[in-house]
C-alpha cells in the first residue's frame, strides 16, 4: 500500500483538528458504551428484567435516530464548530445524570439525553472531514476515527470495572461526564469551520485540503436548497447496508458484557476482559477498512469498486464468525470467534462513512445524518430484540441468527451505493443544478 495514505493526518493544525475528532469519538463512545458495562449491577440494584434492561440500553438510539438528520442539516448550516459543542454539551449533561438515576425512568432519561447529544455528532464530523481531508484520504479518516471509538468500547469495561470499587458505577459516570466537557471547551477554542480562518493552517496545507463547500456559506448569506429527495434516493442504499452493520454492532454494544455474565456464568471482571479483547479487533477492522478502500481506489481509480468490495468483505467475513457462535461452548473460543466476527464487520465503517463525502460533499451533514439515523434505529430496536428473545428463548445465541440474516441483506444493498456517481449541487440563483449538468461517472466504475 503507499504511504501517501497516512502521512498529513496527524501533523500541523489538519492534524490536531483531526485527533480532535478522534477523541470525540473516543469520549462519546465511552459515554455509549458505559451503561451496557454496568448492566448487571444496574440490573441487579433496579430488579430490571432483560427485557426492561433492554428498553434502558435502547433509550439512547431513539433521540440518536431522530436528530441525525436534524443535526446533519443544522451543522451544515451553523458549522461544525457550533453545532459539535452544543452536542458536547447535552451529551455529558446525560451522562452526569445517569450517575442520579433512581430507577427506570431516570435512566430512560438520562440516555434520551445521551442520544439527543450524540446524534448529530458523526454527521457534523463528516462535514468537517470533508473540509479538512484530502478525497483520496477520506477512507482511512472515517476508518480511523471510528477505531478511536471502537477503542473506547473496548477500554470502557475495564475502565468501568476499574472504577466501581472506588466510586461506584454512578461515579463512573459523573467522571465521564465531566472529562465531555472539558472536550467541548477544548474543540470550541481550537477548530475553525474553514480551515482557512485558521491561523495555524499554512499554505502548503490550503492548498493540500479541498474547496470549502459547506452549504450553508453562500454569496451575501444566500443558501442552495437542499435536494431533499434526490439525496434521499441516493443515500438510501447506503442507509441501508450501514444499518446492516448498525444492527450486529449494537448487538456487540449492548449485550456483550452481560451475555458473557450469563451465558457462560462468568463474574463481571472477567467478562469485562473478554469484552474489551473482543472490541480490540474493532479497533484493527476500522482502520485496515479505511485504508484498504483508499488502496484500492488510488491503485484501480475504481470508486464504486474501492468501496463496495470492502463491505461485501467485511460483510461476508463477519457471518461465518457469528453463525460459529451457535454452535461452540467454550468461552474463550467464542470471544475469539465474535472477536473475528467483528474485525471484518468493522472493515466496512471506512468505506460507508467515506461514501456519503464521495455523493454529497456540500451537504455532507444532512448525508450522513441519513446514514446514521440506520444506526439510531438499529440502536433502538436491536437491544430490545436481543433482550426479547434471550426472556422469550431462555437461549443467549438466538439473537445472533437474526443479525447474520440482516448481514446478509447488506451485502445485495451494497451494490446500489454508487459513490461514482456524485449529486449535482442546486446553485444559489436558481436553485436548480446547471443545465449543462451531468451525473459524473468513473469509467469502468464496477
Amino acid at each position: 500500500m503507499s504511504n501517501s495514505v497516512q502521512p498529513g493526518m496527524f501533523r500541523g493544525a489538519p492534524g490536531r483538528v483531526f485527533l480532535l475528532l478522534c477523541a470525540m469519538y473516543f469520549i462519546e463512545y465511552v459515554d455509549r458504551v458505559n451503561l451496557s458495562v454496568a448492566g448487571p449491577l444496574i440490573k441487579k440494584e433496579f430488579g430490571l428484567s432483560n427485557t426492561r434492561l433492554g428498553v434502558a440500553l435502547s433509550a439512547f438510539g431513539y433521540c440518536y435516530a431522530i436528530f441525525q438528520i436534524i443535526c446533519g442539516y443544522l451543522g451544515d448550516r451553523m458549522g461544525p464548530r457550533r453545532m459539535l459543542a452544543i452536542s458536547g454539551v447535552l451529551w455529558a449533561l446525560g451522562t452526569l445524570l445517569t450517575g442520579f438515576a433512581g430507577g427506570l425512568a431516570g435512566l430512560v432519561f438520562a440516555r434520551l439525553l445521551v442520544g439527543t447529544g450524540e446524534g448529530g455528532t458523526i454527521p457534523v464530523a463528516t462535514l468537517a472531514m470533508s473540509n479538512w481531508v484530502r478525497r483520496e484520504r477520506r477512507g482511512f479518516a472515517q476508518g480511523f476515527t471510528h477505531s478511536a471509538s471502537r477503542a473506547a468500547a473496548a477500554l470502557t469495561p475495564p475502565l468501568v470495572v476499574f472504577m466501581i470499587p472506588f466510586i461506584g458505577w454512578r461515579g463512573s459516570f459523573m467522571v465521564m461526564g465531566g472529562v465531555s466537557l472539558v472536550w467541548v471547551v477544548v474543540w470550541y477554542a481550537y477548530f475553525r469551520d474553514d480551515p482557512r480562518d485558521h491561523a495555524g493552517v499554512t499554505p502548503d496545507e490550503v492548498a493540500a485540503l479541498p474547496p470549502f463547500s459547506q452549504a450553508g456559506r453562500g454569496r451575501g448569506g444566500d443558501r442552495p436548497p437542499v435536494p431533499w429527495m434526490a439525496l434521499f434516493r441516493r443515500i438510501l442504499p447506503v442507509t441501508l447496508v450501514f444499518f446492516a452493520h448498525a444492527w450486529a454492532l449494537w448487538m456487540y454494544l449492548s449485550w456483550l458484557p452481560s451475555f458473557f455474565v450469563e451465558h457462560f456464568h462468568i463474574d463481571l471482571e472477567h467478562s469485562a476482559f473478554h469484552s474489551g479483547a473482543v472490541f480490540a479487533a474493532a479497533v484493527v477492522g476500522n482502520t485496515a477498512g479505511g485504508m484498504l478502500t483508499d488502496w484500492l481506489y488510488e491503485r484501480t481509480g475504481k470508486l464504486n469498486a474501492a468501496r463496495r468490495n470492502v463491505v461485501i468483505l467485511g460483510f461476508g467475513g463477519s457471518i461465518p464468525f457469528l453463525a460459529s457462535v451457535l454452535f461452540l461452548h467454550n468461552e474463550i473460543g467464542v470471544a475469539l470467534c465474535l472477536a473475528i466476527a467483528l474485525f471484518f464487520l468493522e472493515l466496512s465503517a471506512g468505506p460507508v462513512f467515506a461514501t456519503p463525502m464521495d455523493i454529497a460533499p456540500a451537504y455532507a451533514g444532512v448525508a450522513t445524518g441519513f446514514v446514521s439515523t440506520a444506526a439510531g434505529l438499529a440502536a433502538v430496536i436491536s437491544p430490545i430484540t436481543f433482550g426479547y428473545l434471550v426472556d422469550v428463548t431462555g437461549n443467549y445465541t438466538s439473537p445472533f441468527v437474526v443479525s447474520i440474516a440482516i448481514l446478509a441483506g447488506g451485502i445485495v444493498m451494497s451494490f446500489w451505493m454508487r459513490p461514482d456517481r456524485p449529486l449535482d449541487v442546486p446553485t444559489l440563483t436558481t436553485g436548480q443544478p446547471p443545465a449543462s449538468a451531468s451525473v459524473a461517472r468513473e469509467p469502468q466504475a464496477t
